[in-house]
């Protein structure tokens, strides 16, 4: 036992790590990618202010008018180095560039990791650690949001035991019934395979490694936390369907983090 939670132990911090990894090079890749490609826009509104700093306190060096276009530059958390047509250089805060449209004529809207900004992700990143079957447990896994109800996704499980070792993946959809709350509950319907691996101790028994069909049904509830992440805990039951006469009931719990952009 004290074995187990040692294991699902090291897994939770595995899985810490990484979700914020992820968290960590998706938001470079997200803070960067409008100064990569030296992104236009148009000011929509009457005027916008910018500012000689990334902050309210840094006084305002040039007000931009309506119709006025300008180049994004680099991001700096929720402010943005932009330069206009004669050259002003200045920093301007997210909520300003939404009062802006792209070349496209499209309202420019960006992601800043609020709960309001939750309702509209459209992927999940993230990583579980728990027990399946009473062996330590680590699970990664994508999703996609279909609609704020609706969720489709894949992952990939690992389990390690003292007499075989489990791997086994799922295609799942998943259903949140109140989307709109900060603690919400869902329901999960998933497919797959599983692998089991004997141990190297017991070849010799006469077990082999099999692959079989696997069904899961699970629960679990979502926690928004702040900015982009998310707490997970989720409990499955799986089933998988063997050549034998009768099939293999499974457990599993987990907990763990995600992330969501």
């Amino acid at each position: 036992m004290l074995l187990i939670l040692k294991s699902f132990i090291f897994y939770l911090k595995s899985a810490l790590k990484f979700g914020f990894g992820i968290s960590l090079a998706l938001s470079i890749v997200m803070s960067y990618a409008l100064a990569d490609d030296n992104v236009q826009v148009q000011v929509k509104e009457p005027y916008i202010e910018l500012h000689s700093g990334p902050a309210g306190g840094f006084p305002v060096i040039y007000v931009a008018a309506r119709n006025e276009w300008i180049t994004v530059l680099k991001r700096r958390t929720n402010w943005f180095k932009v330069a206009t047509h004669k050259g002003v250089q200045g920093w301007v805060k997210q909520q300003a560039l939404h009062l802006t449209q792209s070349s496209s004529g499209q309202p420019v809207k960006l992601f800043d990791g609020s709960f309001e900004s939750f309702s509209k992700r459209k992927v999940e990143f993230g990583a579980l650690g728990g027990s399946f079957e009473g062996v330590a447990s680590m699970t990664v896994f994508a999703d996609w949001i279909a609609t704020e109800n609706l969720t489709a996704g894949v992952s990939v499980t690992q389990a390690l035991g003292d007499l075989s070792e489990n791997q086994f993946f799922l295609v799942r959809l998943q259903h949140s019934t109140f989307p709109e709350w900060r603690l919400s509950p869902y329901v999960t319907l998933s497919a797959g395979q599983i692998r089991t691996k004997p141990r190297a101790n017991l070849v010799q028994s006469g077990d082999e490694t099999r692959t079989s069909d696997l069904l899961a049904a699970g629960v679990g509830l979502r926690y928004y936390m702040a900015q982009n992440f998310m707490l997970k805990l989720e409990y499955q039951h799986l089933q998988a369907l063997t050549n034998r006469d009768e099939n293999e009931d499974l457990e599993q719990w987990q907990l763990g983090f995600a992330v969501f952009f």
